[in-house]
């Protein structure tokens, strides 16, 4: 029997992809904003292709904003944006 794949869908382009292939992006209990690259970390999760233009897209389209449920400060998409350059 096959096991299914965990799909996610990226909050910039909108496309459904591997979780595995994707970046996630959490919001903890303390309403920090942070790359999860584990994948295991507690928080509330948003999904991210590995590319720089859909957390572009997601940052223009306030995709990350509805997935985390809060306000995103454009320091913290800067941070994201430098973290996913040196991946």
């Amino acid at each position: 029997m096959n096991k299914k794949v965990p799909m996610r869908q990226c909050v910039g382009c909108g496309e459904m992809k591997m979780k595995k292939e994707m970046i996630r992006v959490i919001k903890t209990a303390e309403n920090e904003i942070l790359l999860d690259t584990t994948g295991k970390k507690n928080g509330r999760g948003a999904y991210l292709c590995q590319d720089l233009e859909c957390l572009k897209k997601a940052a223009k389209n306030r995709g990350l904003e509805r997935s985390l449920k809060t306000a995103v400060p454009k320091e913290i998409i800067d941070t994201l944006m430098k973290e996913m350059e040196n991946r």
